[in-house]
């Protein structure tokens, strides 16, 4: 035809495209229902009006047709309308009662130019297998266009002989909307750098990406329909708590941030993910029914680490500078001591403790009390040898000239409180004491002693950012224990 293809919005008609008055091509008035609304249909095999007693069978198919969403209309094989739904009239504005009958499109639903093109490119879909694909320019009934995008294809009569054809039509901006939409669900699903995961009602992955797939440990076919307790060890509560409440109240307002530990081949991982959620609705129904949660997220378990590492470097930094400000007054070398200890623990650690060289033996100096938190403070009476075993991490710190980082996990089992209890008495530690970092004390090239910081069971073991600032602390410890013992008792006096 010469119709050239629009965006999909009306241009009015000239002078001489006025489309007739409503009725048959050939001055008859249409057959329609008695109302004159709803589908109309005549029998693909005749040009006739419709009938005037319509069966239960026509009467379905009449509903059948008017429930698509799409438009839709047929013609027989002379190229009469045999069928009109009602999404067509709702596009071009002509009633099935006026357009079921017709012969053809010419002059009412598209210009008489453009006419035999668009009549003979619908009707070559009977000679044709499959379907057939064109956009044309149809017009309304008030005179503007539109241009739709049109699939027809053959209808085979009882002998399987090509009866007529059916077209199903709809406007191409909606088509394109449609399109895009369906491109934009396939282009998140495939491996972009963020996962998504479509969660059903039951908090059940349905549809996981490639993305998603990598960060969960598991395949992308594996992963559907597992509860997510089964991949996420520590967090999933959280997560779905998350999951749950979009399904009741719609997504939040900003990303959420979750640290979970997963359950993977190679052992346990800890993550941050960064997530967003979207409720999923069908929009085929009145009220809106919840099909599940879109789950966007990305790993930023190494950005936030590095965040937490600058946060932490930051905040030991000023403990060591308040606490070289504090010491620089104290007259007393030990009461400095002590008091660079205190300011140290603040973040770090449970409890401290400083023992020192006595010949071959170490001897308890000064320690935060046992059963409760507190100040580290000297022990009253004197000195108190230490009977450290052999291979003591204290023992260790002193032959090495290092540091020794343990833990009773690494034995007992940090789900075995009595047992790390029985742990820590063995190495003359407090009973709470579940991770240990043992320092050696050095100045002036001689070994003065060991420190030793004690966390509980509920903080994280000791790693190697930690042994850098304990080693920072003892070797500020071990000048002021070197001035202790060059100046003697009562040199401040």
């Amino acid at each position: 035809m010469g119709a050239s293809r629009s965006s999909g919005t009306t241009d009015a008609l000239g002078p001489d495209e006025e489309p007739d008055e409503p009725g048959r091509a050939d001055g008859q008035g249409g057959p329609g229902g008695p109302d004159g609304q709803g589908a109309s249909s005549v029998p693909l095999d005749s040009g006739a009006g419709a009938g005037s007693g319509a069966d239960s069978g026509a009467e379905l198919l009449a509903a059948l047709l008017d429930g698509m969403d799409a438009a839709l209309c047929a013609f027989d094989a002379g190229g009469t309308v045999t069928h009109w739904n009602r999404e067509a009239e709702r596009i071009l504005g002509w009633s099935a009662q006026e357009a079921v009958g017709r012969k053809g499109f010419a002059g009412w639903a598209v210009r008489r130019a453009d006419a035999h093109e668009v009549q003979g490119r619908l009707m070559a879909a009977m000679d044709a297998p499959g379907r057939q694909v064109h956009e044309f320019a149809l017009l309304r009934k008030d005179g503007s266009r539109v241009l739709v995008r049109t699939q027809s294809a053959r209808v085979l009569g009882a002998g399987g002989k090509p009866a007529g054809v059916y077209c199903a039509f709809s406007e191409v901006h909606a088509q394109i909307d449609l399109e895009r939409a369906i491109a934009l669900s396939e282009a998140l699903l495939e491996d972009v750098s963020w996962g998504v995961v479509l969660v059903d009602v039951d908090l059940r992955p349905t549809v996981v990406n490639a993305y998603a797939a990598r960060a969960l440990g598991g395949s992308r076919t594996g992963l559907l329909g597992r509860p997510l307790g089964e991949l996420v060890v520590q967090g999933v509560e959280e997560l779905e708590a998350a999951l749950a409440h979009v399904l009741a109240e719609g997504a939040p307002g900003a990303p959420a941030e979750f640290w979970v530990t997963l359950r993977t081949a190679e052992g346990e991982r800890r993550r941050c993910w960064r997530s967003g959620f979207l409720r999923l609705a069908s929009p085929l129904t009145e009220e809106p029914v919840p099909l599940g949660v879109g789950w966007m997220f990305r790993d930023v378990t190494a950005r936030k680490l590095a965040q937490q590492e600058a946060d932490r470097l930051r905040f030991r930094t000023g403990q060591l500078h308040r606490a070289a400000r504090t010491v620089s007054e104290c007259e007393d070398p030990m009461e400095a001591a002590t008091s660079l200890l205190d300011f140290a623990l603040a973040g770090f650690a449970d409890h401290v403790l400083l023992d020192l060289m006595e010949g071959e033996r170490l001897v308890r100096t000064a320690a935060t009390p046992a059963d409760a938190p507190g100040p580290c403070l000297l022990v009253a009476g004197g000195s108190i040898p230490v009977r450290y075993g052999p291979g003591h991490p204290a023992l260790q710190a002193v032959e090495r000239t290092g540091s020794v980082r343990t833990s009773a996990g690494a034995g007992v089992g940090a789900g075995d409180p009595e047992g790390a209890a029985a742990w820590a008495a063995e190495r003359r530690w407090p009973r709470d004491a579940a991770h240990a970092l043992s320092t050696v004390l050095r100045s002036r090239g001689r070994t003065l002693g060991v420190l030793t910081f004690l966390r509980a069971a509920n903080r994280t073991a000791f790693e190697r950012p930690d042994t850098a600032y304990a080693e920072t602390v003892a070797a500020r410890v071990a000048g002021a224990v070197d001035l202790a013992r060059a100046v003697g008792p009562g040199a401040g006096e």
